[in-house]
């Protein structure tokens, strides 16, 4: 096989896209906030299962509004893993509440209740499960977990729009509240962008308050004279009807473009597993995977991970290691003195993120599946 260049990701996109957003900008106005933004929250929120959506320029954004409108007290505790984007506990950090790590699981890559269990003190507030990849975490055990001790869960669901644990519910569903992003590299993408789903009421005015600096008036706001009313603390968070246009356009092809990245990960599968020390991101039938990332990882006797990403990368094969532990960055060292972690730490030194989107060729697989087999160690 000769050389490739293979990247991390690639979007998926059509003309249908490129019409949708020439529809918006033909129509000259509303371009800001308007009707296209609340058809596609609509659409979100049904397809999720939830009452109310409300879409946001970034998950980030998203999500610390999302925190925002719970109005924890200083110094509240919010259960975290390490294992994740550092967006999901920044976000901790920048309503004052404080970040406490636990540790994960092995099969899904997500909070292990049990850890989450022995971290609950009277602080506790909240709960912030992450569904690593586009796989549900079982985060139907931490809706429990969260009953049973009066917190609020919140679903960090950024990467898992269309994800499901069979017969209980979509990611974003189990939650008293999900955020999810539609960045660049995401099963649905705008570009840039995030929505919060919740069947609360009130959270939902919160958070279009909180959005548009606390404004108490309509959220097309440049296509009237009535003047503002602020009501509360807020930012410039809105999401545009653009973007909001360009999101209506994927969505329609959500379901073609999870079974496309689903096929390519079996298939992919199926090079990897006769590779002796290469273990293949696990394929549930009681869970539908969005393969929004497709994890592998590898056994340190027989690889040395960071040679063998520096080596793919040689062989045009881009890669990346998702994710380096928080509890491990300079900067919440102070935050986790004394925080043992032993499954994050020894997950996150054998896994390698490889590329995975809906154009993936069965032959850039089976170039990638080579170039691994054929590493000299």
């Amino acid at each position: 096989m000769g050389s490739k260049n293979i990247p991390l990701y690639r979007i998926f996109w059509d003309e249908a896209d490129v019409e949708s957003i020439t529809s918006v900008i033909r129509r000259g106005f509303y371009w800001s906030s308007g009707p296209t933004v609340e058809e596609f929250e609509g659409k979100i929120s049904d397809f999720v299962g939830r009452r109310y959506g409300v879409a946001f320029n970034a998950g980030s954004s998203a999500l610390q509004a999302l925190l925002l409108s719970y109005d924890f007290e200083p110094g509240s505790e919010v259960i975290v893993p390490s294992f994740t984007f550092i967006s999901s506990v920044n976000s901790v950090l920048h309503v004052g509440a404080a970040p406490i790590f636990a540790d994960i699981e092995e099969k899904y890559l997500g909070l292990d209740p049990a850890s989450v269990a022995e971290r609950v003190t009277r602080k506790t507030k909240a709960i912030l499960p992450t569904h690593y990849g586009g796989c549900p975490c079982k985060v139907d055990e931490l809706r429990k977990l969260a009953e049973d001790r009066g917190l609020v869960l919140i679903e960090d669901s950024a990467e898992a729009l269309g994800a499901e644990i069979r017969s209980k519910g979509k990611a974003g569903s189990f939650g008293d509240s999900a955020i999810f992003s539609f960045s660049g590299n995401k099963v649905l993408t705008t570009g840039e962008g995030g929505l919060v789903v919740t069947d609360s009421e009130r959270i939902w005015r919160r958070l279009k308050l909180i959005r548009s600096h606390g404004d108490l008036t309509s959220s097309e706001k440049f296509s009237s004279g009535t003047t503002e009313t602020f009501v509360r603390l807020g930012c410039n968070w809105r999401m545009s009807d653009i973007t909001a246009s360009l999101g209506l356009s994927q969505f329609e092809k959500l379901g073609k473009l999870i079974e496309m990245r689903a096929e390519n990960a079996r298939y992919f599968s199926s090079k990897l597993r006769g590779i002796r020390g290469v273990t293949p991101p696990p394929i549930n039938k009681d869970r539908v995977n969005t393969f929004q990332m497709y994890t592998v990882s590898f056994d340190k006797d027989v690889f040395e991970r960071d040679t063998l990403k520096d080596y793919l990368e040689k062989e045009g094969v881009t890669c990346k290691v998702y994710f380096k532990p928080i509890h491990r960055n300079e900067f919440y060292r102070g935050y986790s003195k004394d925080v043992e972690l032993p499954v994050t730490d020894a997950v996150s030194r054998r896994v390698l993120t490889l590329p995975m989107y809906p154009g993936l060729t069965k032959d850039e697989i089976d170039y990638i599946a080579e170039k691994i087999r054929e590493y000299p160690g």
